[in-house]
């Protein structure tokens, strides 16, 4: 597994560093890990005042000081990575190095601020994900989990994308704490028993019986999960199916912190870098009101 991670030397980057040593089975495996610290170029009157080696000696100095905090967390768990520094905008070096890699994972730690101030993972972390496709972890200003096995929910909505992230996941579930790993397979379904009628007066009465909604939401939510049944079954997986109601992203947030989920894999098409829907809304909405670590992947 080819796995890339910024480093700027702060809590949030050595987070995401400390998150790949503690993934015990996908040591195991000797993943291909990356560092990678980008410095902002100093304006162009600053740097006509010093000689090009000063400056090169200055962005290695910066640079080092990245490294060695991420170094000393990867020597611990006894794992080595490549480290690349680069001088540039720090979105568009990141998306160029995980192209040029060919990454399977770009794992992001941010500090994650408010959803109305368009800077819910932090302005590099949303830049990136609108400039790659490929998948992104996205871990806010969470510590690495304690255990290997970690519980992780994937949210499907029978679509192509929620079946790429079930693929994903299965591919690559060593990251997850392989076959220890507990997976919640989570759906949310409509709230048919809010749907009203009116009758010859006037007065709101309900459109369907309590049996009606319940066969309702129970197909809806079959044609949701059954198609990527087999793909558990082949990997020789089996996933808690979690049937929810009601708004996706309150209830599918909701449930990840009631059950302590370490990891939400998502699907998501995502519109391009001006777009507020980079993630999709209900992405958005769960990144929003949980801190739940959040893996994206991109179609």
């Amino acid at each position: 597994m080819k796995i890339l991670i910024p480093v700027d030397g702060s809590v949030y980057s050595d987070n995401a560093v400390a998150f790949v040593a503690s993934r015990t089975t996908l040591i195991g495996h000797e993943p291909h890990i990356v560092l990678l610290n980008v410095q902002a170029p100093l304006p162009a009157r600053a740097s006509r005042l010093v000689s090009r080696e000063a400056l090169d000696d200055y962005y290695k100095d910066e640079s080092e000081k990245a490294f060695k905090p991420a170094r000393k967390i990867l020597k611990k768990a006894k794992m080595a990575a490549e480290e690349i520094a680069k001088v540039g905008t720090p979105a568009e070096e990141i998306a160029k190095v995980a192209e040029e890699m060919k990454a399977d994972l770009l794992i992001m730690g941010s500090h994650g601020r408010s959803a109305l101030k368009g800077l819910l993972f932090g302005s590099v972390t949303n830049a990136v994900l609108a400039l790659t496709k490929v998948p992104l972890l996205m871990l806010r200003d969470k510590e690495a989990p304690q255990t290997d096995a970690l519980s992780v929910g994937i949210a499907v909505d029978g679509s192509k994308f929620g079946t790429a992230a079930v693929k994903y996941a299965i591919k690559q579930l060593d990251l997850f704490g392989g076959q220890g790993a507990k997976i919640h397979l989570i759906n949310t379904v409509s709230d048919y028993a809010g749907a009203v009628m009116p009758d010859m007066t006037g007065m709101a009465l309900p459109a369907l019986s309590e049996d009606e909604v319940v066969e309702l939401q129970k197909s809806e939510f079959a044609e949701a999960i059954d198609p990527v049944l087999p793909l558990f079954e082949k990997a020789g997986v089996k996933p808690k199916e979690v049937c929810l109601v009601g708004n996706p992203g309150d209830e599918i947030a909701a449930y990840c912190k009631k059950r302590h989920l370490d990891i939400l894999v998502m699907g998501s098409h995502g519109y391009g870098r001006f777009k507020a829907a980079v993630m999709g809304s209900t992405a958005t909405r769960i990144a929003s009101i949980a801190d739940v670590p959040l893996l994206i992947i991109r179609k």
